[in-house]
This record gives structure tokens, C-alpha cells and sequence, in this order.
């Protein structure tokens, strides 16, 4: 028996309705759940730059007043920045055609020379005299996470103060425009002047932000400054998140989840309002007068003597003091009830919800539900561990992206500077700092350090990678935040002063009662003198 057929009005079979069949369902025309999601295909530029202020006012708001973007905000810079980033000069000996030694000592004295300009406590380093390079670089690193953008100018002030005439000015992204507030070009574009091959050739900044206090006149006039001087000084450092090529401008990291933290902001307002709102009306007197019986005494003349009761009540709650022992006791007039408000509030699926948005939050800003949320109740050592190195991953990226883009631009103009004053020096028959300044600059930037969760383990850890020869003492310092070279020279001090006083610095004792297993109630395993011969052996 054939498949039945629909016919037509003049007798024809009617046509079947086809699907279109694509060999990418996410290229499906017709399917239900994406039949109306057409989105834009443009440039990196076309997409950004039109939403651009909308998107960082936004993030700026909501960075001010709710408290799990601020945290967010505030835990990053943390992670990242900390107190400030230490450098150590780490010059390429090898293309410079120098040997090791020379390295060591040229990299002391040039961190020397570092430490007195960018630690100086008349803030000489910071062409708005506020912060030490430390904070400078805090600022920089907050407005990249909040506006998408670093930006920074080194200027020459030679006739402040201060050993160096290098300064650095942190700038807001806001003053960072097209003048006239012009539209964007093919080699201007947000006030980022760029060439054929869209690389930054100089910068476009309003003398003042265009909503300053008083009347800023100074708002409307542009100033251009190049990205490099004729010979190659650093003048203008912009560092963002090149997420596509063409792209000028960045954009904050609350960006894509900045539509879910203003919901549960939303939601967490609502819930703490309706709480309050149950926790006020705890209890109430009931009047034994509804509207039917008033009413009632209203149409029979009776308003006097309603008036009288009613007075009569009032007395009897201003001048009732009866008391036992100092507490009073609690006495209703006659005919009155005593009712309490039952409380509905907190939500009871309130924890869950919140729970599951702060992870996708998290999820999207590169941390763990456990560091957002402050919620270690339900973890373990190493479901802790593996939160920690993971989280850890990404701000390590993050913090050796903004040293490179950042940092090191600033440290290179730094350089220049002591080496043409003779603060710090070249070798004889060394190359010329203008034809070697990538071997000259190079350097490594220690950031806070990572902490421990079981600081046992992982010194034992730490202990047994070196002497596997996998890592070294200056990576596993390096790690916690320190410089390998200051801990080994104020150890190398404590050691002689424990001699002189005839006992033995720590340092010195053996690290085999490190290696000893600790008894873990955790992972079930046995204390040392529970353990199998086997295991002893061991």
C-alpha cells in the first residue's frame, strides 16, 4: 500500500515540506531553538566600539555598589598585583656575548637602581607625586579589569626632584578619544592612531575628562602624543586583551556576565527587602472591632461609646507597668487578641539560586565559586588544591600578560635613563643599549605569592622538586612572592648569628623529618608506627 498523497485543487500532489539540512546543526536556518538568532558578523572594531562607553559605565557602576563585583574587582588585583610586582633583571648574557657572572652582578646593580626609583617615598616615580610604582601599577591593572584598557604616559620631569626624570602617568581610559569626537577612520579609531598594518602609531588624549569638575574647557582639546619617541623611548603604554586581530580598544572582564551580577544583585535586594519587611511585623494587637460590627455601632448612635473604649484602651497601654522581678509582664485590655506574623522569608531556594549564578560568574571571570563566593564549607584538601591551581593558572597568565604589555615598557624607559646617567653601567666592548635593548630589558616579574592549603605537603613537595632536579629554589621562592637572592642573603646572615650565639639555624638540619608521612584522617591513612614493614621500608 502507497504513502498517501495530498492533492491539490487542480489534481497535482501537493509538494511535501522540506527541512533544510546542514552538515553544522549550529547552521541549522530552521532550528526552533536558533531560528531567531542572527547576530551581527562585522569587524572587531564595528562590534566594540559603538557599545564601548555603554558597556564601561555599566561595569563601573556596578563595580561601586555591589559587593560580589567589587569582590570580583578587588580579589583579582589581589591575586595579580598585590602589593606591587618585583623585578629581576634577568639580561640575555648569551646574545650580548657577555658570560654569567657578568650578568649576576650587572642584574644586583640594576635592581638596586630600580628599587631606589620606583620605592621612593617622595613618589617621584608617579607624575601625579601619589604612588609608589607598586600602586602605579595596582592602578593600571584596575582599570584594565574594570575598563578594558591600561593605559600610561612616561613623561620627563628633569627639574622635580628625584634621581631619575622619568615618571609615569597613569591615564583614564575615558580621555582616550578621536578628536572633536569624530567618527572612526581606517587609521583612527578610538582615538588610537594606527597604520596600514593596524599597528598603534600614537594616541589621542583630552587634556581633561570630558565630565570634570567646574567647567573644562580643557575637555575639547586633544592632545597627540606618538607611541615611541624617534629612537625608540616608550612614550604611551596601552595594554589589552587582543581578543581578534583589528581590534584598538579593550573591554572590561565583567563584560560577559555583567547582565547575570545585575539580575542576582537585583534579586538579592528583593529577598533582604522582604525579609526585613517579615522581621518588622513581628506581632500585632487585634482590636475585637471589625468593620461590620463598627459600622453596626455607628447606625445605632452608639459612637460615644465607642469613643469611650477606645480612650479607655489607650489609657491602658500607656500606664500598664505591672512587673516581676524587673521585667515587665505583658497584659492585653479586654476583647483584645494578641497575633504574631508568620515569616516566609529567606526564600528557601535562595541559597541554590545564588549558588548556581555566582558559579557561572565565576566560570566567566576566570576564579573559583570558592574564592567568589567565600564558601569553603563544602570542601575538601583537594578539591581546594585543585580550585587553588587552577585559579592559579589563570592569574599567573594574567599577571606575566600585564608585566609584558605593561611593566616592563616602563622598566625599559627606567632603563635608559640610568644608563645614560651612568647609574648603571655597560661593559667595555658591550653593544650599544639602543642595538641590543630587548637583551638588555630582559626581565622576570614576581607577583604575590600563591599561599598553601596544606603547608606541610607542599613544602615536602617544594623539597623533593628540587632535589629532582625539576625546579629551583629561585621558582618554588618566586612562587610564595619572594626573591630567591634576599632570602639566601639574609639566611646566610642569621646562620652566622646563630653561630656566634652557639646554636644551628634551621636551615642547617636535616630536611629528612620533612620527608616523614603525616598521619591524614582525611585520606585514612596510618600513622608512621601503625604502617606495614613494607611500608616502613619505604
Amino acid at each position: 500500500m502507497g504513502v498517501p498523497l495530498i492533492i491539490n485543487q487542480d489534481g497535482t500532489p501537493m509538494r511535501r515540506a522540506s527541512h533544510q539540512v546542514t552538515a553544522y546543526q549550529a547552521a541549522d536556518p530552521a532550528s526552533q531553538d536558533m531560528a531567531n538568532w542572527w547576530p551581527s558578523l562585522a569587524s572587531a572594531d564595528y562590534d566594540l566600539l559603538h557599545n564601548r562607553d555603554r558597556i564601561t559605565a555599566r561595569i563601573r557602576d556596578i563595580a561601586r555598589n555591589n559587593g560580589w563585583a567589587a569582590g570580583i574587582v578587588g580579589r583579582e588585583i589581589d591575586n595579580v598585583i598585590g602589593g606591587g610586582l618585583r623585578l629581576s633583571v634577568k639580561p640575555d648574557y648569551a646574545a650580548l656575548g657577555l658570560d654569567a657572572e657578568w650578568a649576576h652582578e650587572w642584574s644586583k646593580e640594576v635592581e638596586a637602581a630600580w628599587r631606589t626609583y620606583a620605592n621612593d617615598p617622595g613618589f617621584y616615580c608617579d607624575a601625579s607625586r601619589h604612588s609608589q610604582m607598586g600602586g602605579l601599577f595596582g592602578l593600571a591593572y584596575r582599570h584594565y579589569v574594570v575598563d578594558g584598557d591600561a593605559l600610561g604616559v612616561l613623561v620627563w620631569e628633569p627639574n622635580r626632584g628625584g634621581a631619575f626624570a622619568t615618571a609615569l602617568r597613569v591615564v583614564d581610559p575615558d580621555r582616550l578619544s578621536n578628536p572633536n569626537q569624530g567618527e572612526d577612520t581606517d587609521f583612527l579609531r578610538g582615538g588610537v592612531e594606527i597604520d596600514h598594518n593596524t599597528a598603534a602609531i600614537a594616541y589621542h588624549f583630552r587634556k581633561r575628562h570630558p565630565h570634570d569638575v567646574g567647567t573644562a574647557m580643557d575637555a575639547w582639546i586633544w592632545e597627540r602624543i606618538a607611541r615611541d619617541t624617534p629612537w625608540g623611548r616608550p612614550q604611551v603604554i596601552h595594554h589589552f586583551d587582543k581578543e581578534r586581530d583589528g581590534l584598538s580598544r579593550g573591554v572590561g572582564r565583567l563584560t560577559p556576565i555583567l547582565e547575570r551580577l545585575k539580575m542576582l544583585d537585583r534579586y538579592d535586594k528583593v529577598e533582604l527587602q522582604a525579609a526585613v519587611l517579615n522581621a518588622i511585623l513581628a506581632a500585632f494587637i487585634e482590636s475585637p472591632f471589625d468593620h461590620n460590627l463598627l459600622q453596626g455601632i455607628l447606625e445605632d448612635g452608639q459612637a460615644a461609646n465607642l469613643n469611650d473604649y477606645q480612650t479607655a484602651r489607650s489609657g491602658f497601654h500607656e500606664n500598664k507597668a505591672i512587673t516581676l522581678g524587673g521585667i515587665r509582664v505583658p497584659a492585653l485590655f479586654p476583647g483584645e487578641k494578641l497575633g504574631f506574623q508568620t515569616v516566609t522569608r529567606p526564600n528557601s531556594s535562595f541559597d541554590a539560586f545564588q549558588a548556581t549564578v555566582l558559579r557561572n560568574i565565576a566560570a566567566g571571570t576566570g576564579t573559583s565559586y570558592e574564592q567568589l563566593s567565600k564558601d569553603w564549607s563544602k570542601t575538601n584538601y583537594s578539591s581546594a588544591r585543585a580550585s587553588l591551581l587552577d585559579m592559579w593558572k589563570t592569574m599567573t597568565y594574567r599577571r606575566d600578560d600585564f608585566a609584558q604589555g605593561f611593566s616592563t615598557p616602563v622598566y625599559l624607559g627606567f632603563l635608559e635613563e640610568a644608563i645614560d646617567k651612568g647609574i648603571v653601567r655597560l661593559p667595555p666592548n658591550a653593544p650599544d643599549f639602543y642595538e641590543a635593548r630587548a637583551a638588555y630589558a630582559k626581565c622576570r616579574w614576581i607577583g604575590p605569592g600563591r599561599g598553601w592549603v596544606d603547608p606541610v605537603k607542599e613544602i615536602q613537595a617544594a623539597v623533593l622538586r628540587m632535589a629532582a632536579g625539576i625546579s629551583t629554589l629561585e621558582d618554588e621562592v618566586a612562587e610564595q612572592g619572594g626573591d630567591y637572592q634576599e632570602k639566601l642573603q639574609q639566611i646566610m646572615r642569621e646562620i652566622k648569628e646563630c653561630q656566634a650565639a652557639g646554636i644551628v639555624h634551621p636551615s642547617l638540619r636535616s630536611f629528612a623529618t620533612l620527608m616523614v608521612p603525616q598521619q591524614d584522617e582525611r585520606e585514612g591513612s596510618q600513622a608512621p608506627g601503625n604502617s606495614s614493614s613494607g611500608e616502613q621500608a619505604a
